[in-house]
This record gives structure tokens, C-alpha cells and sequence, in this order.
């Protein structure tokens, strides 16, 4: 299926691994030019480099930390100084601590608003000139837990919750501007971070990968965890004109795990 999507622009945060490298992989693939932006040069550039061979898409790196205040707008300033417009913008970016409530400090507060929240607003802030020229669209990754509260979870999920509500609100706004805004609420997904937490399980109790997955998924109520491109796909039709009538839309994508309304 042909999206339409050839020769259009986007930002994709938090691109050099995971989610955010699949998703700059699917919009390449559908011809999107893509800057990708994290704070490993390292990981950017393989990533950067191996999109750009088997795409023939032109790809641009931008390194920096996006709790940095200012590092937004210079990520903005990067993709349109090489691409000469802005379609497209994918806040992706950004990890939050786990752990007990009384043992979270105000600098893992601070670091999970700093990174995940406040980038995305501050990305939305800078891009949205820009979106607006070309009516284009964001989509915000954030997670299930949006919708459901868990103990250890007190700072993803209130930073979760509070995307969602900027969502809606932004997309509001981009009502009559022409720029729609999206989200997706990803559960568990086969990256870097989930295969960590299989690896301190494994030692923990002294169990096999499989046996891990296997304890994981039943607990979790799902027949697998997800595939990163079954993220993207998803995104990249949200950036599409076949998602035209989408607009403040949050979307979980779990396989099945949340049960809330």
C-alpha cells in the first residue's frame, strides 16, 4: 500500500535504538527523509548509516540530550536545515525509573519529567511552525501506563498520563492550524530495555529466557510481547493522509494487556 508519504520530512527522538529506530526505519522505507535524534553518536550513526543504504533516503543525526532546555530547538533547526521543511514530528524519546515510591529521589523525579514529558513539550513547542506550514502531524509514543497505575511505576506513569493529556490538548489546538496529534500507548515490546529486565528476572531466579518469557507474557495476560515494527507500521499510517480524520487520538497498542476503558 502506497501512503503516500514519498519525499516528506521527519523528526524521529530516542531513534537510535528500539522503537524509535524502527520507526525511523518504516518512514524511510516509505520514502520519508528522516533526522534522528538520541544521545549516543555511536548507536545514531550505525542506525543512520544502515537506513540510509538500504532506503536511499537522506538521513541526518542530531546528538543531544533533550532535558537540555535548549536542545530541542537546535534538533528542529538540524531537520529543517537539511531538508528545507518539517512534516513530521515523533516523540519518542525518554526512560523513566522504576522502583519503590519512598526510595524515588527528586532527581529521578526530576530526570523522568526532564526527559520524557518536558522534550515533548518543548519539541512540540519548535516544530510546530513548521508542521502547521506543511499540515503535518505528530505522534507521541508514551505507554500503557497511562491507563493503569502500578506501585513501582509512580513516575512513568504520571509522566504517561500527563502526555496523554497534552495530546488531546495539542490536538485541540492543531484543530484549525492543520497539524494533527496522535498517540500510541505501546505495552511490552521486544527492545533493549524489556531484554534488561529478562536478564535481572533470569539471574534472579535463576530461570531460562524462555522461562522468563513464557512467566512474563501468562502473567501479563498476552500471547507475546510486540515486535518494534508493529510500532512504526502503525505510526507511519498515523502520519498519513488514510489517518486524516485521526486526530487527538490515544491508541494502545498491548496485545490485549490493558483492560481498562
Amino acid at each position: 500500500m502506497d501512503l503516500g508519504l514519498k519525499g516528506k520530512t521527519a523528526i524521529i527522538t530516542g531513534a537510535s535504538r528500539g522503537i524509535g529506530e524502527a520507526i525511523g526505519r518504516v518512514l524511510a522505507e516509505e520514502g520519508v527523509d528522516v533526522c534522528l535524534v538520541a544521545r549516543s553518536k555511536d548507536d545514531l550513526d550505525k542506525v543512520a548509516a544502515d537506513i540510509a543504504s538500504k532506503t536511499s533516503r537522506r538521513v541526518v543525526t542530531h546528538v543531544a540530550d533533550l532535558s537540555d532546555p535548549k536542545a530541542p530547538e537546535a534538533a528542529v533547526k538540524t531537520a529543517v536545515d537539511a531538508f528545507g521543511r518539517l512534516d513530521f514530528l515523533i516523540n519518542n524519546a525518554g526512560a523513566t525509573k522504576r522502583g519503590d515510591f519512598f526510595t524515588l529521589t527528586e532527581e529521578d523525579w526530576a530526570a523522568g519529567y526532564g526527559l520524557k514529558f518536558f522534550s515533548a513539550v518543548r519539541m512540540t513547542r519548535n516544530a510546530w511552525p513548521h508542521l502547521k506550514a506543511n499540515k503535518g502531524a505528530i505522534v507521541n509514543i508514551i505507554g500503557i501506563g497511562s491507563r493503569v497505575a502500578s506501585a513501582d511505576f509512580t513516575i512513568g506513569g504520571s509522566v504517561n498520563s500527563a502526555l496523554v493529556n497534552f495530546t488531546k490538548a495539542t490536538a485541540d489546538m492543531g484543530q484549525f492550524q492543520g497539524v494533527r496529534v496522535n498517540a500510541l500507548n505501546p505495552g511490552h515490546v521486544q527492545t533493549s530495555r524489556l531484554e534488561r529486565r529478562l536478564e535481572a528476572t533470569m539471574k534472579a531466579e535463576g530461570i531460562t529466557r524462555e522461562q522468563a518469557i513464557k512467566r512474563d507474557v501468562e502473567h501479563l495476560g498476552i500471547n507475546r510481547f510486540g515486535d518494534p515494527r508493529e510500532i512504526a507500521d502503525l505510526v507511519v499510517y498515523l502520519c498519513s493522509s488514510r489517518a486524516a480524520f485521526m486526530n487527538g487520538s490515544v491508541i494502545d497498542i498491548d496485545g490485549g494487556q490493558t483492560k481498562a476503558l
